[in-house]
């Protein structure tokens, strides 16, 4: 018995380690690896990836994007109110089937005497219209106007997002052409590197020089990895607007170099008093508030309706009683509505609906002002920027050119290793600066075409 009691307990013993045995050997899944930068400026993608123009990745955002499509819903809503305000208008045909049993007391009536028989069917089919109704009128303008609001809107989020994707497009762009100018800094900077180490060898350079340029290099290092970060968060949040998958690779064409021209002031003016959402939205509403105003004053009138009924109102459910006397015919009334006291609620909303037409006209006034307040900010602020890139430009052919010639003088002993770093601090914010003068008009550009409808 004691083996036995042994193996037993052995057994047991061996139970939760082979339990435990498929955790221990199934292995963790590594942490998520986005894939590198790939906006490339010429343009051209690496393998796998997907190259997108500015026009591609608006096209991709709308079909991803949730503010667009909640807009359209939206504006289908307001279609779908105009259509039932619409029919609210038109005759309607219901059929009225009914039966009510009352209690007998002996007599044909029964013991309620609003009916006339212990059983009282009703299977008739109404007809009813309305022959004056301006309240019902008023309304279905109303929806169409505010139909017309919605469309505006849905037209006003498609425009935001496209302010939206060309800000991260030119952000990628950008972040790619910083990634490549730092490259270029560290380049330069281990060249400095390289030449100070030699010149040391030969005892024509101190020590001191070496430290600088290992700093130089060192701080070039940390500016490229920044650059790089911020490129992956641009590609990164790029991606959400673009893709199902985030992490999607893919590249964007870097037509910087190839900004449009700026057209007349008066021009882009005609275009966007032309072409505003905003304008349209704002017209619209006022356009529903004065319907509102027409609708709450027509409360205040008669109203004419007509109903005709044809079908069964008896005793028994059938076209004819035991007599023969047929059960099916027809009625018609006529119903006038003339509201007399209202303890002044109806006053009251008269003048609510006012308000409300002031607030849209006095909304619309400021709409037309920040339109042309927009668009002369925006065309001062390309028209500089315009100006500036030639300037940028020349300031960075003058500061590469400086430092090739700082290097020149150093490596003759007529120039200190001091010289030469703030020659590479320089060309390196010269060639940054230059990079994000292009993206400051290429913005502004885009913000006028979004205003004007360019897009």
């Amino acid at each position: 018995m004691r083996p036995l009691f042994l193996f037993a307990v052995a057994l047991v013993l061996a139970l939760p380690a082979a339990a435990q045995a498929p955790e221990t050997q199934t292995p963790s899944p590594g942490p998520f690896r986005p894939g590198p930068l790939t906006a490339s400026p010429n343009g051209t993608a690496s393998a796998g990836s997907l190259t997108l123009s500015l026009a591609d990745a608006i096209t991709r955002a709308r079909t991803y994007t949730q503010q667009v499509y909640s807009a359209e819903i939206a504006a289908q809503i307001a279609h779908e109110d105009s259509v039932q305000a619409h029919a609210a208008l038109l005759p309607t045909l219901t059929s009225f089937n009914q039966f009510i049993y009352t209690q007998p007391n002996g007599r044909p009536s029964g013991i309620f005497v609003s009916n006339d028989g212990p059983h009282v069917y009703n299977n008739q089919a109404v007809v009813h219209g309305d022959l004056y109704a301006p309240t019902k009128r008023a309304d279905y303008q109303r929806a169409l106007a505010n139909e017309a609001v919605a469309r505006a809107r849905t037209e006003i989020a498609a425009r935001g997002l496209i302010a939206v994707v060309v800000q991260n497009y030119y952000a990628l762009v950008v972040a790619r052409r910083k990634t490549g100018n730092a490259e270029q800094s560290l380049r330069e900077a281990s060249q400095f590197l390289d030449i100070t180490q030699k010149l040391e060898q030969g005892g024509e350079a101190a020590h001191a020089d070496v430290v600088k340029a290992q700093i130089q290099v060192e701080q070039r290092q940390r500016d490229l990895q920044d650059v790089q970060l911020a490129g992956e968060k641009a590609r990164l949040g790029f991606g959400v607007l673009l893709f199902a998958d985030y992490g999607q690779q893919f590249s964007v064409i870097d037509d910087l170099d190839k900004g449009p021209t700026l057209p007349a002031l008066t021009e882009i003016q005609t275009r966007a008093g032309n072409n505003s959402p905003d304008i349209r939205a704002a017209q619209a509403t006022v356009q529903a508030e004065t319907h509102e105003v027409a609708s709450t004053r027509s409360a205040m009138l008669p109203s004419l309706s007509l109903d005709y009924f044809y079908g069964i109102n008896a005793n028994q459910f059938a076209v004819s009683d035991p007599e023969h006397f047929r059960n099916l015919g027809s009625s018609a009334q006529a119903t006038l509505t003339i509201p007399v006291w209202t303890w002044g609620a109806a006053r009251s909303k008269v003048r609510q609906a006012q308000l409300r037409l002031e607030q849209a006209r006095n909304d619309l006034s400021l709409t037309e002002r920040q339109l042309l307040a927009n668009l002369n900010s925006f065309y001062l602020e390309a028209d500089s920027a315009a100006m500036q890139v030639a300037s940028l430009r020349h300031s960075m052919e003058l500061s590469a050119e400086s430092l090739r010639l700082t290097v020149l003088r150093y490596e003759s002993g007529e120039a200190v290793a001091l010289e030469v770093a703030d020659a590479q601090t320089t060309v390196a914010q010269a060639r940054n600066a230059y990079d994000d003068g292009l993206v400051r008009y290429r913005m502004a550009v885009a913000s006028l075409q979004t205003l004007t409808g360019a897009f």
